[in-house]
């Protein structure tokens, strides 16, 4: 238990939490929506701020990230709690703090973290699993430390930080994958409990902060998945973060309360591929199945293959990133 950063003090012992959008207003032992930050007596205190449930050498492109350091591992780092309830949610066992109030995982300083990643010198480190804006103290000082050490930091994140809590944090960023997860304020009402707009001026401050950034949208059949919505959410993209933004589809299955959910067809991601490149996307994947369609990434100038994908598996065609045909610099972080 350590105290936390970003919040304020009222009258009363009441306080107030400026981590994310949600801003949640706190009487004296109260706890925020995310189950990890509590009002102790008028101080704000992150039961999180040092503690780790899981740490994990992965693929960079299983974040996914296919514009970031192609072929490369990165150490995941992940905590517990969440400012979202999703139905679906896939790491329900440490995003969801149960009524107990029981918090999973072990104590781990950000030296540890760093030192752990220096041992399999990787180039990266990402703050995933749950949602890393919950354990902001942790990814803050580990970035930081991280970045000293010349390993660049990433977040995959349901974006609904606050503007305090990005402008804190983005200067230790290198790149973000966030969750679009559906581009209709009434999804994330009912599945999220959350709003949509935060979510969006997040992707928009994410891009003019410069942090490179790729979305994801989880296609849940006959949720989110509709012809309009999509080709909306595709425009969205173009037009506010760029052509440029890789879009990456992945194939729901069942889980947490939506465990009997179906999952999403194949054809259907390859319907909702082709609204992304309808709609002027350069780079649109599709993720969580095997397909020829929409692994593969292309110069989006003259058409060569540059990145041939099969899996986790990563063959690049030449330099990284750039193209063996016509020799652009595709956009990315490549090396």
């Amino acid at each position: 238990m350590s105290h936390a950063m970003l919040w304020e003090n009222l009258k009363e012992e009441l306080t107030r939490c400026q981590l994310c959008a949600h801003g949640c207003l706190l009487k004296k032992n109260d706890k925020g929506r995310c189950g990890v930050r509590i009002n102790k007596n008028g101080t704000l205190v992150s039961l999180v701020a040092n503690v780790v449930t899981s740490v994990q050498l992965d693929p960079v492109e299983k974040k996914p990230l296919y514009h970031f350091l192609p072929g490369s591992k990165i150490f995941s780092v992940g905590s517990a709690g969440c400012n979202f309830s999703c139905s679906f949610c896939q790491n329900f066992s440490i995003s969801q703090i149960p009524p107990s109030g029981r918090i999973p995982g072990k104590i781990v300083a950000p030296s540890q973290l760093v030192d752990m990643a220096e041992t399999h010198s990787v180039r990266s480190m990402a703050f995933t699993y749950n949602e890393p804006t919950v354990f902001f103290e942790l990814v803050h000082e580990t970035a930081a430390l991280a970045k000293n050490a010349g390993i660049r930091s990433v977040i995959v994140s349901n974006g609904y930080m606050s503007q305090e809590c990005l402008q804190t944090l983005g200067r230790r960023l290198s790149a973000a994958n966030v969750d679009l997860k559906s581009f209709r304020e009434d999804f994330y009402k009912k599945y999220c409990n959350a709003r949509l707009q935060p979510v969006l001026d997040n992707l928009k401050a994410l891009k003019t902060a410069g942090v490179w950034l790729e979305v994801t949208t989880l296609l849940i059949p006959g949720i989110n998945d509709g012809d309009a919505e999509l080709r909306d959410l595709a425009a969205f993209i173009h037009n506010e973060l760029g052509p440029e933004t890789p879009w990456h589809l992945s194939a729901f299955h069942g889980a947490y309360k939506m465990a009997e959910h179906p999952a999403t067809p194949l054809s259907r991601l390859e319907d909702a591929w082709r609204i992304g490149r309808a709609a002027g996307l350069s780079f649109v994947y599709i993720g969580n199945v095997r397909t020829l369609l929409g692994g593969n990434t292309f110069c989006p100038h003259c058409g060569e293959l540059v990145i041939e994908r099969s899996g986790y598996a990563v063959r690049l065609k030449g330099k990284a990133g750039i193209c063996p045909s016509c020799g652009i610099t595709l956009p990315g972080i490549w090396q």
